[in-house]
This record gives C-alpha cells, structure tokens and sequence, in this order.
C-alpha cells in the first residue's frame, strides 16, 4: 500500500497560523466563490443525477432544455422561484416560513471550514484556500448538521399536518441515531491526525508514515480511508442517513407520508430551498469526507508524482473531481438500492453501526498506545480485550440465532393454524364466495 505515499516534495500547506490575517476583501471574494461554487454545484448535480440514473435505467434523461438538457436545472429553479406561493391557513406562519431558511443556511456555513488548497497568491495577497480554520473545525460541521434538523422538524410541526409531523418526528430521531456513529467515525481520525483542524488533517495525510515492529519497519498509506477503512465505510453509511438520501430517505417516505416533513409547502420557493439545502449537504458531506479521508486537495497517486501537483491552483482540481466522485457514489446509491423499513434504519443506526465504531475505536486507541509504549503489557491487554470480545460476540451470537429459530417455529405454527381456520387471525374476513363478489344472482333493480 505504500502507492499512496507520493515520493515527489509537496506543498506544507497552511496551518491554524495562517488563517486569521486576510483583508476583508479577500474573505468577501472566498465567501463569494464558495456561495457560488454550491449554488452552481445545485444545478449541475441535479443535472448529472437525472441523467446518471436516465443512463442506468436505459432512458435518456434531460435533453430539451439547452445544449444536453444542460439548462433544465436552469428552467426548473426558475419555474419553482416564479410559482405562487401558497401558504395553508392553519400553518404556523412564522415557523413555516423560517423551516427551510433554517435547513439551508447551516449548509453553506458548514463548507465554511472546507479547504480548496493550499496557500496561494490572490491578488498579490498570499492567502490559504480556505474561508477559515478552528481548532475545533470538525466540531463546527456537526453542530451545523444538528442546527439543521431543526428546520425539518419545525417544517413538519408549523405544517399542522399528521403527515409532515410524522416526517420531522423521523427526521429527528433518524439524525440522533446517525450523528452519533457519524461523530464516532471522526475519532479514529482525531486520535491519528491529533487535531480537529481540517487543514492540520489534510497536512497529516501529505506522506505515509512506518510503523516500527519487532524492527521491521511496515510502510503505512497516507490516506485515512485506507489506514482507518473501517471509519471510512461506517461514515460512507452515515452520510447517507445524515443527507436523508435513499435508502434512508425515510423523512420523505413518498409511499408512506405522502411527501414527509414538506409535505404542505407548494413547489414554490420555499419547496425549493429544501432541495438545495438536500444537495448543499450531499457536498458538504462529500467534502468533509474528502477532507478526512481521501487527503484532501492533495493530488492522488500518480499524478502525485508531479512536481507541481500539490502547488499553486491545481489541488482545487483534485479535490472537485475527488467530490464528483463521491456524489456519483450517492446518485449509483440512489439508482441501486431501494428504501429500508423504518424499523430497520433505527436497528441498523442503533445495534449495528454504534457498537462496531466503539470496538473500532477502541482497537485504534489500543494500537495509538502500543506505538507509545511497545511493551509487553500493553500487547497482553490488547490480546485479552480481542478475546474477550470475540468471546462475548460469539456467545450473544448464538443467543441471538436461538431466539430466531424460536420465532421462526412460532411463525410457521401460526400459518398452519390459520390455514385451517382463517378466523382466527382475529381479522373478521368475508366469505369470498359471496354472489356481491362475482357479480352472480344479483336482483335486478327496475328502471323507471
């Protein structure tokens, strides 16, 4: 795995020092670029996702409105902006309206803390590619993905409606559930970047480092995703929940609650601002992720083997392809899979995902210690914990695997009792041979 390592000299790439002294100016064109590089990325990824699963479903896709449908995005936005907007009578007028600000806004501010690249030249003004940088930035994407939420479920409660309530009530719980594996995903991260800085973890991922064993030096990747890959897939599952994108679009279940939590909004404005806020956080995500765990802006092997690949303008090339790729990711998601049983999201979220980032996390902080100490100790302590917990899954396993057999048999014995007497099912079921069925014997009524 050392292909990940690029032996060509890169660029540092800015530090917490460097942010924190532009001119205004400059943060107003940064702040400007990034608005502008969303709302763009809007139109053309709800143009590439109609025609990616078109092609997947052997249809065409867009292809009316401009030069290859390029402009139907165009023509959508402008048709839901021009729409009348109806507001029901019995909303909560404030709320109602304030929902999809509320889901939007923490969007655009949670790429705030994204970088594009690193320090460059703007102007004759040396300033990193980056709006700014917190020593807790990592922490500011969670709490604006938790702010979010809260615009869904106000949505759902000022609609006054059951459907749009039940909506923001799954939204909720499906967040809490999903944040927390999503958050754990990040410690293993934190532990080997020891920051929360997003351009300190990037730096982190600039050279693969060794692992010394029994004095043999074991060449590790560079890139998070291949040196915690278990972290990598947990969150690749939780962005899908954390998005509300299929298969865990359970806050729209069309087939269930109508239209979920937006249910009473009309395709005006507002209608649309919900599907912008949906897409700003398809890239946040991809970008959080692309930050974390794909290196950054930092140029992947081969082409990090060229000298100036990691310099001047070029990372912002590596990192928009590196986002294109991961929102094709959501959109093969999307075509693939169908949607999941609530109750299954919620198992998924609660027995599956948490547990296995809290062993995980607990192997990564065992193995950061035996870097630290490399003594015998440590290494039985780790050996006992892995027994351990291998012993109390295979135990729970086999308890598990009674009580489905034990539901299984009682399944099977209630089918054989309602096979021979269907009333019992406690359903009262009308004879099916009765003449209203068929149509048969029927008393004719006399015309007059």
């Amino acid at each position: 795995m050392t292909f990940l390592v690029s032996p060509a000299p890169t660029s540092p790439g800015p530090t917490l020092a460097d942010f924190g002294h532009d001119p205004l100016w400059i943060s107003i064109i940064k702040a400007v670029f990034i608005f502008v590089f969303l709302m763009l990325g809007v139109l053309f990824g709800v143009w590439t996702e109609r025609k990616l699963i078109a092609r997947m479903q052997h249809r065409y896709g867009p292809n009316r409105a401009g030069k290859f449908g390029l402009l139907q995005s165009v023509a959508d936005g402008l048709k839901m902006g021009l729409k009348e907007d109806i507001m029901p009578r019995k909303v909560d007028k404030l709320l109602y309206f304030l929902a999809p600000v509320i889901i939007a806004v923490p969007a655009f501010l949670a790429f705030s803390v994204i970088p594009f690249g690193p320090v460059v030249s703007m102007f004759g003004e040396k300033t990193p590619l980056q709006l700014t940088d917190l020593p807790v930035a990592v922490l500011l994407i969670l709490a604006m993905a938790s702010i979010g939420v809260y615009g869904i479920v106000l949505a759902g409660w000022a609609s006054r409606s059951p459907y749009a309530i039940l909506g923001g009530l799954r939204s909720s719980a499906q967040v809490v559930s999903y944040e927390i594996a999503m958050g754990l995903s990040f410690v293993a991260v934190f532990l080997y970047a020891g920051t929360l800085s997003t351009s300190e973890i990037v730096a982190k991922q600039a050279d693969g480092s060794t692992f010394d064993l029994g004095g043999v030096s074991i060449p590790l990747p560079s890139w998070y995703a291949i040196l915690l890959l278990p972290s990598f897939l947990i969150y690749a599952l939780t962005m899908l929940g954390e998005t509300n994108r299929v298969p865990f679009d359970l806050p729209e279940g069309e087939g269930e609650l109508v239209g979920g939590f937006h249910t009473e909004y009309s395709s005006s404005l507002k209608f649309a601002m919900f599907m912008l806020a949906e897409y700003v956080n398809v890239f946040v995500v991809s970008g959080v992720a692309t930050t974390l765990f794909l290196g950054g802006w930092r140029a992947p092997w081969p082409i990090s083997l060229w000298d100036g690949a990691n310099v001047g303008w070029w990372p912002m090339l590596w990192f928009f392809i590196k986002m294109v790729l991961i929102f094709c990711f959501f959109i093969w998601v999307r075509a693939s899979l169908p949607r999941v049983r609530y109750d299954q999201l919620m198992h998924f979220g609660w027995k599956v995902l948490i547990p296995l980032n809290l062993a995980w996390i607990l192997a990564v902080a065992s193995f950061r210690a035996l870097r630290v100490d490399n003594s015998p100790l440590v290494i039985t302590v780790m050996a006992v914990v892995v027994v351990g917990a291998m012993i109390v899954y295979f135990r729970f396993d086999t308890v598990l695997q009674r009580r489905r057999e034990e539901r299984a048999a009682q399944v099977e014995e209630e089918f054989e009792r309602l096979r021979d007497r269907p009333e019992a099912g406690g359903f009262p079921v009308p004879a099916l041979d009765l003449p209203h069925y068929h149509g048969a014997n029927r008393k004719e009524v006399p015309s007059v």
